[in-house]
C-alpha cells in the first residue's frame, strides 16, 4: 500500500461493531475508505505502477560517480520503468541526437489520462513521484472477520485488538493497455498480477481498536507497485 495516504479514523460504534462482526458495515467502511482515497488522491485507480522520480520531459542520465545512494535506485527503477511504458504506449521515447543509447521520454494522451504525479516539498530537492494508475476496486462482500488479542508488555498502557478482515473484490475500468500486456507488465512489477474486470479477488486488510474503543485502519489506500526483478510466489 502507498504510505502518502494518511491515518483513517473510522468514527464508528466500536463496542457494537466489534461484538457484532458487522459484515455489512465493514463492507460499507471499506468501500468507502477507497473511494475516498482515489477521491482525495485523484488516482484513477487502487493499482498503481511506480515510474520513479522525474519530471517530463525527461532525458535518460547516466549513474554518475557522485550520485547519492537514491539517486542511483531512481536511475536503476527508471531504466525498467521508462522503455516498458513506451512499449506499451503510455509514454513516448525518441534517441537523444549525438548521445547513443539515451532517450527521451514524454507523456502520451494515454499516458497522460492514467498517470499521477505526487509533489513532495519536504526535503532541499523537490521529489516528483510518478506513477500509472487503473482499477477501481468494488467491494463484493465481506467473507471473514477474525478477533487478535494482544497482551502489552508491562509498562504500555493497553492491550491491543486487532480485527483481521477479510473481503471478495472485482475492478471496474480497467484499460486495454493493462490487459494487453499483463506478462510485460509483471515481469517489471511482479509483486500482483494485473486485476482482471472478469474475475474476483480476495483480500484482508487490519482494523485495531483505540483506546476509545473506536475502530481505526490505516491501509486503505492504492496499491503501489514498484520495478524490481526479484522472484515472487506466482500464485498471486
Amino acid at each position: 500500500m502507498s504510505k502518502l495516504t494518511q491515518l483513517l479514523a473510522l468514527l464508528i460504534a466500536g463496542s457494537s461493531l466489534v461484538s457484532c462482526y458487522n459484515k455489512e458495515e465493514f463492507k460499507h467502511i471499506i468501500q468507502n475508505g477507497y473511494d475516498k482515497v482515489r477521491a482525495n488522491t485523484k488516482v484513477k485507480g487502487d493499482f498503481c505502477y511506480y515510474i520513479g522520480d522525474l519530471r517530463f520531459p525527461y532525458t535518460d542520465e547516466p549513474v554518475k560517480e557522485d550520485d547519492t545512494r537514491g539517486m542511483i535506485w531512481n536511475k536503476e527503477d527508471l531504466a525498467k520503468s521508462l522503455p516498458l511504458f513506451a512499449e506499451i504506449g503510455l509514454l513516448s521515447r525518441q534517441p537523444v541526437e549525438g548521445q547513443s543509447g539515451l532517450y527521451q521520454y514524454d507523456l502520451t494522451d494515454l499516458g497522460r489520462e492514467y498517470w499521477h504525479q505526487d509533489i513532495d516539498n519536504r526535503f532541499k530537492r523537490t521529489r516528483y513521484y510518478n506513477q500509472f494508475c487503473y482499477g477501481p476496486i468494488v467491494v463484493d462482500r465481506v467473507t471473514d472477520v477474525t478477533k487478535k488479542e494482544y497482551t502489552r508488555a508491562q509498562g504500555y498502557s493497553y492491550n491491543e485488538v486487532n480485527l483481521l478482515v477479510q473481503f471478495q473484490y472485482h475492478v471496474i475500468d480497467v484499460p486495454d493497455w493493462a490487459i494487453n500486456n499483463q506478462e510485460k507488465l509483471y515481469i517489471v512489477y511482479p509483486q500482483v498480477k494485473v486485476r482482471l474486470p472478469d474475475k474476483s479477488y480476495v483480500q484482508t486488510i487490519k482494523f485495531y481498536v483505540g483506546k476509545d474503543d473506536k475502530l481505526y485502519q490505516n491501509n486503505l489506500s492504492y496499491f503501489q507497485l514498484k520495478p524490481t526483478s526479484e522472484a515472487i510466489d506466482n500464485s498471486k
